[in-house]
């Protein structure tokens, strides 16, 4: 596609100049552009205000230059909503206006959720440039404001002119198809009133349902068909305009019509345009419950929240919360803010984040998510994050972002669908013109190209896809599993490897002392406070693992005298008048430990490495400070492979504990003693053959190796380093969730190729029909209204069928 050109001036915002010398560097690679009058550069503000010449510039060339010198221009993404688009073809127009706006990098439209997301030159690009784009293509457009769940209110105007179509269409068709199925009431009506009157009577009620409820189609269709862009509502305008005014010269001037050719097709007229109005109605109100998720979400902060100012509880908006402030939360209410405890404790439940039922505990240090529910206790916190920096916020945009996105396969059915009406009007034409040559009367002719006209609207295949990702990535945020991508949901249905980094993700990440076993002579309390003395000089986790063991029994540790720590091995010190050794057994050369080979042994078995605590050269104990599998590890492991996915362990630890580790979970295939290069290696080796990978981890080392996988999936209690490399969030921690996003993916794609086979077979099934192929060998043809009732239900079934994702549920839930 080419650049269009600026003749207007414009600004860009360039990132990275420091000093003048920057500042002279851009203005002279911006004036080298051609096309460009001149150029001045503000350092403060990071702005290039571009002037061009006559015949303008890109500004798309003009960011080039200014990068090949090192100076990035800025980007920014704009939503906008998007209104009056009913199909497909609409998407494709809305995405052509809005991508030939000079300074646009990229433009994503979503018929499902009625929304188009641009990224732009910052500066170079204004929100009302892109509305007037938009407008100019035909459709409405406004900035998006935060989504909401539809109700019937604004479903109002809708159901009105469905109402009065149908109020008018109901004697129309009693009038029409009711002498067809009961002859002795056709015979009375033709005596009553004649045929004439009843013509006129028909006349005047499909008039006032075509140009009254159905006026809506002429007055958006008109103007894309005159444009040359024809999209639904033209198709619909072009059939019913077209049966009223066949029957309108039928009723009126019969005689211009062949012989045997006088019919009216008003009851056609009146009920496709309450049909199609139907099918509109339904599938707005089932779009509207698939953005419910999002909806939920946004509503989940409380509009007020009470705050502690000069010792007095204040009730304020939300909203106008501040960093620093403390909000105090009685029992039963939502936290306002994201924040930490300061007083108070009770347990929150946090399922709205983590997915977990299972409320947790909060106390004076603990962090809080606004949005959560407090249990029955009470507690004050201090705000750290408001507006759009907290977590529900953050996960409102990403899941807004993933609905957004389009799967690879839709690409396809874009550029179906942007020729598509176009051509039903071609088959229309020429259906008319072959049954005018070929068949019995005008009357037959006119009929199949109306079916033709009103049996293909594309609405079903524009939805299949979008509204699929809509439904499929709300329900994985409730379950607490973001996609900050929707082609995510497609990569991860077809992973053939999941391979797991170790500690904190398969593992708590915390080592803990978890075995103690002592010699004769000394006793558990004894032995630990003699180990957690000597520990608690020392800086290491596993020394760290032994202290907390000790305070947490309410042991008083000593003060060791003398600490002398030898790296790798282990330490030691005199102890209230003891010496004092911890360490490895390579640490106690002169010491005899045998007695406590059998132990070591099974230790090691389970990944957990022995170390040895000896007081005056004697063997007092033998300890093991693990870092234990966390408890949904398992399951995991098993829920992959039976699903046919191999399961991989890449880790930089030994590979002793790492083995011991894969062996109690099920794992086969271990990468150990790996750098976070090596991890990255580690994957490309498991993509061989054409396989596709997915990396779980929870660290900064692991976030190379998430962008190397085709799918990288952080464990959402990590780092914001491995959070910001994923494609996929599980929010809970816990790896279990793993096997759920997989199955949840596989459903979402499983939905979408239901909903595109069933939209595409529909076209291509009854396209034909209602072109009448049937009709020479079977006498069948297709009747305009059954065209519109199965035209609605095509598209209501796609969106009904994709809100079945909603009931989705964990496995042995």
């Amino acid at each position: 596609m080419a650049v269009a050109g600026q003749t207007t001036e414009f600004d860009l915002l360039v990132d990275g100049m420091n000093c003048a010398s920057c500042v002279g560097r851009v203005e002279r690679g911006i004036r080298a552009v051609p096309g460009v009058a001149s150029a001045e550069v503000n350092l403060v503000t990071g702005c290039a205000h571009v002037t061009p010449g006559p015949d303008g510039v890109a500004a798309e060339a003009v960011a080039a230059a200014v990068a090949e010198l090192g100076y990035p221009a800025r980007s920014e993404v704009v939503t906008l909503a998007v209104e009056d688009m009913t199909c497909a073809s609409c998407v494709g127009r809305v995405e052509r206006a809005i991508a030939a706006v000079p300074g646009v990098r990229g433009v994503t439209v979503n018929l499902a959720t009625g929304r188009a997301r641009v990224e732009a030159l910052a500066g170079a690009v204004s929100r009302g440039a892109l509305i007037e784009a938009v407008q100019g293509a035909g459709y409405g457009a406004r900035a998006a404001g935060p989504a909401k769940e539809m109700t019937e209110e604004d479903h109002g105007p809708q159901r009105r002119a469905l109402v009065v179509a149908a109020i008018l269409t109901a004697p129309l068709f009693v009038l029409e198809m009711g002498g067809h199925a009961v002859p002795a009431f056709h015979h009375w009506l033709r005596g009553v009133m004649g045929t004439q009157v009843l013509f006129g009577l028909q006349f005047v009620l499909a008039s006032l349902v075509l140009f009254g409820p159905g006026r809506v189609f002429f007055v958006k269709g008109w103007p894309a068909l005159r444009r040359g862009a024809p999209d639904m509502n033209a198709l619909v305008m072009v059939g019913t305009f077209a049966a009223w005014g066949y029957s309108s010269v039928a009723t009126f001037v019969p005689a211009i019509l062949p012989a045997g050719s006088v019919h009216v097709y008003f009851e056609a007229v009146g009920v496709i345009v309450t049909l199609v109005l139907l099918g509109r109605w339904l599938e707005a109100r089932a779009k509207g419950r698939s953005n419910a998720a999002i909806a939920r979400l946004v509503g989940l902060q409380p509009r007020t929240a009470r705050v502690m100012r000069d010792g007095q509880e204040i009730e304020t908006e939300a909203a106008d919360l501040i960093v620093g402030d403390v909000v105090r939360v009685r029992p039963g209410e939502r936290v306002a803010s994201d924040g930490v405890v300061v007083t108070g404790a009770s347990f929150v439940d946090e399922a709205m984040v983590t997915g977990e039922p299972v409320p947790v505990e909060k106390t004076a240090g603990a962090e809080v998510v606004g949005g959560t529910i407090n249990g029955s206790g009470s507690f004050d916190f201090e705000v750290l994050r408001v507006g759009s920096e907290t977590v529900l916020a953050q996960i409102a945009a990403l899941v807004a972002e993933a609905q957004a996105d389009k799967l690879p396969v839709q690409a396809l059915v874009d550029r179906v669908t942007l020729w598509f009406v176009p051509a039903v009007m071609a088959a229309a034409a020429v259906t008319l013109a072959v049954w005018l040559v070929f068949g019995p009367d005008v009357g037959m002719a006119v009929v199949a190209a109306v079916a033709v006209l009103i049996v293909a609207c594309p609405c079903a295949m524009g939805l299949a896809v979008p509204v699929s990702i809509l439904v499929g990535s709300g329900r994985a945020a409730e379950m607490g599993l973001l996609f900050r991508r929707g082609a995510a949901l497609q990569q991860l249905s077809g992973v053939d490897v999941v391979a797991f980094d170790k500690t904190g993700t398969l593992t708590e990440g915390k080592p803990r002392l978890t075995d103690l076993i002592t010699s004769p002579g000394f006793t558990r309390t004894k032995a630990l406070a003699l180990a957690a003395a000597v520990e608690a000089r020392a800086e290491h986790p596993v020394a760290r693992a032994i202290v907390t063991a000790a305070g947490s029994e309410g042991l008083a540790i000593a003060e060791a005298e003398g600490f002398e720590a030898t790296a790798g091995l282990g330490a030691a010190g005199r102890v209230d008048g003891s010496i004092v050794r911890v360490g490895t057994a390579r640490f106690f050369g002169d010491v005899d430990m045998s007695g406590f080979a059998a132990e070591a042994t099974r230790l090691e078995g389970m990944g957990r490495g022995p170390l040895y605590l000896s007081v005056d050269g004697r063997a007092a104990a033998v300890m093991a400070v693990s870092d234990e599998v966390k408890p949904g590890a398992k399951a995991a492991v098993a829920a992959l492979r039976t699903r046919g996915i191999e399961v991989v362990m890449v880790t930089g630890d030994n590979r002793r504990t790492a083995e011991a580790v894969a062996g109690l979970l099920g794992i086969g295939h271990v990468v150990a003693e790996v750098l976070p290069g090596g991890k990255v290696d580690a994957v490309k080796d498991l993509q061989g053959g054409g396989r596709r990978v997915a990396f779980v981890g929870d660290g900064v080392n692991d976030a190379p190796a998430l962008a190397q996988a085709e799918v990288g999936i952080a464990i959402g209690t990590g780092t914001d380093v491995a959070i910001e490399a994923a494609d996929v969030v599980l929010m809970s921690g816990d790896p279990g969730r793993v096997p759920d996003a997989v199955a949840l993916a596989k459903a979402v794609i499983r939905n979408v190729r239901q909903n595109l086979f069933w939209a595409f077979a529909y076209n291509v099934a009854l396209i034909p029909v209602a072109a009448g192929v049937l009709y020479p060998a079977f006498g069948l043809l297709l009747s305009p209204v059954l065209a519109a009732g199965a035209m609605a239900i095509s598209s209501v079934s796609v969106v009904t069928n994709a809100l079945r994702l909603r009931r989705f549920r964990r496995a042995g839930t």
